[in-house]
């Protein structure tokens, strides 16, 4: 397997942080847009797309900010891999942007981010942004 390499992703979205963190770090939250199910139980969340489950744990969560996962295979692969979304307002303007850090082989990179830009544009759709 090759390395894995880091990303980011940057997309503004028309929300208040409050609205924002209730869909980025809660079950309900995360099943409106990012899959189309998902459990928790402790720090490990399921999500479940089309058949197919997958889990991560819970690495980090600042309330109002941000929240890292961590894939269950990579953690299984001793991989220091995650994937984070955080939350950033401008001090100047109070534009609001969500900060997507994520980690793909060489190979996936293009279709990684293609899937992040389709799971933020649903986000969109779900909050009217």
């Amino acid at each position: 397997m090759s390395d894995k390499v880091k990303y980011e992703m940057e997309f503004e979205v028309k929300s208040s942080t409050s609205v924002l963190f209730n869909m980025i770090s809660t079950p309900s939250g995360l099943s409106e847009w990012f899959a189309d199910d998902v459990n928790i139980k402790g720090d490990m969340f399921s999500f479940f797309w089309d058949g197919a489950t997958e889990s991560a744990k819970l690495l980090t969560k600042k309330k109002g900010e941000s929240v890292k996962f961590q894939w269950e295979d990579d953690i299984e692969e001793g991989l220091k891999t995650y994937f984070e979304i955080a939350i950033k307002v401008d001090d100047l303007t109070n534009d609001v942007a969500l900060i997507i850090t994520d980690h793909a082989e060489e190979d996936e990179m293009e279709e990684s981010q293609r899937l992040w830009e389709n799971q933020i544009n649903d986000l969109k759709m779900v909050i009217g942004s």
